[in-house]
């Protein structure tokens, strides 16, 4: 028999010849998808041809027309034949076929055996559509035990209370698995069956928000895919502001126990330097307004009056503010009061919640200062992991610091920060390494400013800041003066507004001695009228407030009394005489005359001041 190109049978065996030369055939084994080789004619002289068909039947495959196929698998289909197009025209020549079929490996990155396996789908069909990826599989319906772990899982394992799993399976067979007098059927799954079906369903990212939470999740748990900051800020510029509560316990200086002081700091996501910070009490708004005037501030002096000697160039950035500042969603960045920024030029972005790789330079800064300074302060107030274990030692107890003292500390690891912590994972360009620039935040600093893209706003003036950053609030022109959080404010040159009225917004401070009236960008001053209040803040005023209004409110009653005991002697006096006679309205300048002579009083002959002589 002589045999041609296509597809020949013989019993459960299903070949494809490909070629033929002489005497020999190319022939493939399309049931085992075997690669092609030369054999003799003869030896497939039982087979008889064969159609495509009996090839799908034997393989349990159905012909799927390309036209109805998703975009997804059409373009794995095409993605997979242009890894194996160039192999063909050579699939006679086995010892070329092989040599392809290695750099082809390399090339696309795919095993030698993937794509021998590409390679036979398509030669033994003879379709471009033998290379689409298997349809998913549906999902298998349960067994009623399934059900009952999956209830079992749902109800007991997956939620805040974290139970274990062999208290869920108890629940489980407590709940299915007993009859009415409570004991156990004859039939019912065993626990490794359940921790089977546990491990096979398990997913991780439910594990974790259904028995952590989703803010725990956020936080701890989610996968940190961040690229690297330099991809958004490619020259300083762009600013990353947090806080954080330092690890250690102060005292004042009578050496009582205050607690733990609060850190802010505004670092450069591109150099890592670290523009200022603010070391206090006290958070919120008050903390990054402190915050904004030490970035603008001279360092060296900050530093001078410390004791610390430095150069400028460590910490070169008195008078300017990034451009763009990124905070996460605490309440002192997303208030009106810090986005007032924006008026100097200053963009803000608010990320996500609990999403710290964002905002990773700034969260690394905080790392290497504590870092820093508690293995050498460890015994004077340092916390330990363990502070909120139970019969761990009190830390509070060895507190001896003040925050004098330690501010001295904390200015001293951020200058060791800026200029001498070496940045090993920046990525140095070859221009920086030709200029001899070492990875230090000064020096990346100074040397990203000659870059295109720098996005620094200078010249601000550290009162034009803080005008910036006051609280505002509504106030109204009135005819007794401006009245802001009610009290009374006066400036010259504002009669026309106080007769006009009218609603305008107001900065003001902690003193109420002033407030700032803001229209068209510009504010103007105006001073209290209410002189009593002078010197004291909002807070002090309002508790004086306060007092004199439960004063008035305690003394009304007794108010009342007096006003009814009054009308009483009124009534009583008047009660005394009669109307009945009608009073003559003839002479009565005379009769005024005569009685201012009656009632006159000579006071000094009353008190015998005439008696000496």
């Amino acid at each position: 028999m002589h045999v041609n190109k296509g597809l020949y049978r013989k019993d459960e065996i299903i070949i494809r010849v490909l070629a033929q030369n002489g005497e020999k055939v190319l022939v493939m084994d399309c049931i085992r998808f075997t690669m092609p080789i030369w054999e003799e004619q003869m030896k497939y002289r039982d087979y008889f041809s064969c159609d495509i068909k009996e090839l799908y039947i034997a393989q349990g495959l159905v012909a799927e027309d390309i036209d109805a196929v998703n975009a997804e698998r059409r373009r794995i289909m095409y993605q997979r034949y242009s890894v194996i197009a160039g192999i063909l025209p050579f699939i006679e020549d086995i010892s070329r076929r092989g040599e392809l079929i290695e750099i082809s490996s390399e090339r696309y990155n795919l095993s030698q055996k993937t794509l021998r396996s590409y390679l036979c789908h398509y030669l033994a069909f003879n379709e471009i559509s033998a290379l689409l990826p298997k349809k998913q599989k549906l999902p298998v319906e349960l067994t009623e035990k399934e059900k009952h772990m999956r209830w079992a899982l749902n109800k007991f394992f997956y939620n805040g209370k974290k139970n274990s799993l062999k208290s869920a399976y108890k629940q489980m067979i407590k709940a299915k698995y007993c009859n009415e007098d409570g004991m156990l059927v004859e039939e019912y799954p065993t626990f490794y069956q359940f921790r089977y079906f546990y491990r096979k369903t398990k997913n991780m990212q439910n594990y974790y928000i259904s028995r952590g939470g989703l803010s725990d999740y956020q936080r701890n748990k989610r996968p940190l895919l961040g690229d690297g900051v330099q991809s958004y800020a490619p020259a300083p510029g762009v600013a990353m502001v947090d806080g954080t509560v330092c690890d250690i316990y102060l005292v004042n200086e009578a050496g009582q126990l205050i607690g733990r002081p609060i850190l802010l700091a505004i670092v450069d996501a591109y150099s890592y330097m670290c523009y200022g910070y603010t070391l206090a009490w006290e958070g919120g708004i008050y903390a990054v307004r402190t915050l904004i005037m030490n970035v603008l501030k001279d360092k060296a002096e900050i530093c001078a009056k410390n004791g610390i000697i430095i150069e400028k160039e460590v910490w070169p950035n008195k008078g300017y503010l990034p451009g763009v500042i990124m905070a996460d969603q605490g309440s002192e960045y997303v208030g009106e009061t810090f986005s007032q920024l924006s008026e100097l030029g200053v963009t803000i972005e608010n990320l996500p919640a609990y999403r710290p790789e964002l905002k990773g330079v700034v969260e690394k800064f905080f790392d290497l200062i504590q870092s820093k300074y508690k293995p050498i302060l460890k015994g004077k107030g340092v916390i330990e992991p363990d502070f909120r274990s139970r019969g761990a030692h009190d830390y509070r107890k060895d507190a001896c610091l003040t925050l004098d003292d330690f501010n001295k500390i904390i200015l001293r690891c951020i200058f060791h920060y800026n200029a001498e912590w070496l940045i090993e994972g920046f990525p140095m360009t070859e221009d920086m390494i030709q200029e001899g620039i070492k990875p230090y935040a000064s020096q990346l600093f100074k040397w990203g400013n000659t870059l295109s893209g720098v996005n620094l706003i200078k010249n601000i003036h550290v009162e034009e800041a803080l005008l910036c950053l006051l609280p505002r609030t509504m106030g109204r022109f009135t005819r007794e003066g401006l009245k802001v959080n009610s009290l009374r404010y006066y400036c010259d040159g504002y009669t026309e507004r106080y007769l006009k009225g009218g609603e305008v917004t107001v900065a003001y401070s902690d003193d109420v001695s002033v407030c700032w009236l803001y229209e068209k960008g510009q504010y103007t001053r105006f001073s209290l009228i209410e002189s009593r209040f002078v010197g004291m803040d909002i807070k002090r005023v309002q508790e004086l407030k306060e007092s004199q209004k439960t004063i008035i409110q305690k003394e009304r009653t007794a108010n009342l009394q007096s006003d009814i005991e009054l009308v009483r002697h009124i009534e009583a006096i008047a009660s005394l005489k009669s109307t009945g006679n009608k009073a003559s309205i003839k002479d009565i300048r005379e009769n005024r005359i005569r009685e201012q002579k009656h009632t006159h009083i000579d006071f000094a002959r009353e008190e015998g001041l005439y008696d000496e002589y």
